[in-house]
């Protein structure tokens, strides 16, 4: 049986039932007004799921920051449990890379999609493969945590690492602003310098704005594709 996580103060976990999804479980908790800083979890022998509920009180532009401080949350735990050869980076959009192959990624959900105002909750969602499922060379682009040398990290220890190290980057963002989970969040990132189609707009991607919107340089200038877009796209 696998053994309940243990969270930090100021996070509650919640295990999902067997079957549910964690992201929309914690979306419909929110609605219905859990408290902001509860984890929902589900830890399968091939799937790590988790989704954390937030109760913002910054309009959505600023709180969609939640997506790359669950990311940087994310590397950081994985630094500390994994192999020091093992790298972890992600696009723009959440997904998650693990020496270069797509293992799964975040996703961001939110009460509404208006930028100026603030929403009621903000979910991030986490789905982290732990072992490749189906019949090999289907997905080749794919991998999963254990087929990259990670086999020995145990999916609740890197549950309960990434609560500790989101705790510690929200805190970070509370107080010393966005600044320094920017510069985290860039340093992580694929494709800065190429080619990148994000929510519809092309361009060269040349780095971030304040709000972590992506900065595109495309033949009419520089355009902003603000974080924001991404509310909804579940991984």
């Amino acid at each position: 049986m696998t053994p309940a996580p243990v969270f930090p103060p100021l996070l509650t976990g919640c295990a999902a039932p067997e079957g549910a999804n964690p992201v929309e479980l914690a979306c419909a908790m929110a609605r219905a007004g859990c408290d902001g800083g509860t984890i929902v979890h589900s830890v399968q022998a091939d799937m790590l799921r988790a989704a954390v509920v937030f109760a913002p009180e910054v309009p959505l532009a600023r709180a969609v920051a939640m997506l790359p401080v669950c990311g940087v949350g994310l590397q950081n735990a994985l630094g500390a449990l994994a192999p020091p050869e093992v790298a972890v980076q992600f696009g723009w959009d959440g997904a998650i890379f693990v020496n270069g192959g797509r293992c799964g990624g975040l996703s961001l959900l939110a009460s509404g999609v208006d930028p100026t105002v603030v929403p009621d909750w903000l979910v991030v969602g986490l789905a982290l493969p732990l072992l490749v499922t189906g019949r090999p060379g289907d997905t080749p682009e794919a991998t999963a945590l254990y087929e990259e040398g990670c086999a020995e990290v145990g999916a609740v220890a890197l549950l309960e690492a990434w609560a500790r190290h989101v705790l510690v980057w929200i805190e970070t963002w509370e107080s010393e602003g966005a600044r320094p989970v920017r510069a985290e969040w860039t340093g992580m990132l694929l494709g800065l310098g190429e080619t990148a189609s994000v929510a519809g707009e092309t361009g060269r991607a040349i780095g971030l704005d304040e709000d972590f919107g992506l900065l595109l340089e495309t033949e009419t200038g520089t355009r902003a594709v603000p974080l924001t877009r991404l509310i909804g796209e579940m991984q």
